[in-house]
């Protein structure tokens, strides 16, 4: 495992571990072939790095002799640790963002196929498929401002073949773009003055809690309320609404943001490896933790049943080749869903589908709630979706 869990990204950390601890007495052996055999979980610290991800793979690889290796982490880091398992020929897992930024930021093409490296995810496509809906849950049609910087994540929600404009041709609302903007932001004056010559009044964007918060404020300083905001990356995390800053949280919960769902407890799957439900693990790590569930938990929980599987079925579960291959034939029910290495959008890619979602107030602060199930009708709602006044 290469986990971040020290740096910016330790909160994708925190669920890995987690699930190792609950997991550890169902990772101890697989049984292949009538045979049983024992299995060691080594662990490396990514330090949310890209260089550090890279050494941690070549440890794994040479010194700990790994057969697979797993990680979640984010766009610069997960495909450092991508790469080098595949120069290192070790099968890997990695899971957290969509596809689209998993192929684009290794530098390939959706044709592309790789020998040991593989990604279970949502698209870019399918985040702007539910955003809409949620955007249709306001209003009709109309300007949606585009709140997007101009690093990779801004690129590729903007990209002509990857991003937005593709995936919402045909729907009745137009794309607004207020402008790039490096991150950490200072300022959103022009972008805000954008949002009112456009007259959006919706924003979607995948900015920081600390970036959205401080567009919010700016724009209600200029007399403009977004009706509805809609945010991915780190606004899918509960932890970001226990921020320190009481500015951050305040303008976040008068924004209702809302956000895309991959995993939820109310998610009707079953784990592959221990029975357990979305629900009963949630509530598990509440408990045992003190900390809110939260999304990545389902995904960190499903990379471990997908390598326990690919060991249980390999030919060889001690050939890393053979590993490899039994990745490629992975068809899999997960805590997470229906996981299908075989019929996926792309090479190597298995799609984990969306749900929309906001935060809304609760009995002990913000929670999330399952808004639109389009397309999911098997994920239950749990609120209405509730604009902005």
């Amino acid at each position: 495992m290469v986990a971040p869990l020290t740096g910016r990204l330790a909160p994708l950390g925190a669920p890995l571990g987690y699930v190792l601890r609950a997991l550890a007495p169902d990772l101890t052996h697989v049984r292949n072939g009538g045979r049983r055999y024992e299995v060691t979980v080594a662990v490396r610290d990514s330090r949310s790095e890209p260089e550090a991800a890279r050494q941690a793979v070549r440890a794994l690889a040479d010194e700990d002799g790994a057969r697979i290796v797993l990680t979640m982490a984010g766009t610069r880091v997960l495909p450092a640790v991508a790469d080098a398992c595949e120069e290192a020929a070790v099968p890997c897992v990695s899971t957290t963002f969509p596809w689209q930024a998993y192929l684009h930021a290794r530098g390939v093409g959706r044709e592309h196929r790789f020998r040991w490296t593989y990604h279970f995810a949502w698209g870019l496509d399918d985040i702007a498929r539910v955003f809409a809906g949620l955007w249709e849950g306001v209003s009709a049609s109309g300007a949606v401002g585009c709140l997007w910087n101009d690093d990779l994540q801004g690129r590729l929600l903007r990209h002509e073949r990857y991003g937005f404009p593709p995936a919402l041709s045909g729907r009745d609302h137009r794309l607004a773009d207020l402008g790039a903007y490096r991150e950490p932001a200072g300022d959103f004056g022009e972008q805000v003055g954008r949002l009112r010559e456009h007259g959006a009044g919706i924003v979607t964007s995948a900015a920081t809690a600390t970036d959205l918060a401080l567009f919010h404020r700016q724009a209600r300083e200029a007399g403009l309320r977004p009706r509805l905001i809609t945010c991915s990356r780190w606004l899918t995390y509960p932890h970001i609404h226990t921020s320190p800053d009481p500015d951050v949280h305040a303008e976040l919960v008068d924004a209702r943001v809302a956000t895309l769902v991959y995993w939820s407890p109310g998610h009707p799957y079953r784990s592959s490896l221990d029975g357990i439900t979305c629900a009963e693990l949630a509530r598990a790590y509440q408990e045992d933790t003190g900390a809110p569930w939260l999304q990545p938990l389902g995904l960190a929980h499903a990379l471990l049943e997908t390598a326990h599987h690919a060991l249980a079925t390999a030919a060889d579960p001690a050939d890393r080749a053979s590993v490899a291959d039994a990745l490629a034939r992975t068809r899999l029910d997960t805590i997470a869903g229906t996981l299908d290495w075989t019929t996926g959008p792309a090479p190597n890619i298995a799609l984990l589908p969306l749900v929309g979602g906001q935060w809304q107030p609760g009995p002990n602060g913000l929670r999330l709630t399952v808004v639109t199930n389009a397309g999911r009708p098997e994920v239950p709602l749990t609120g209405d979706l509730t604009p902005a006044h």
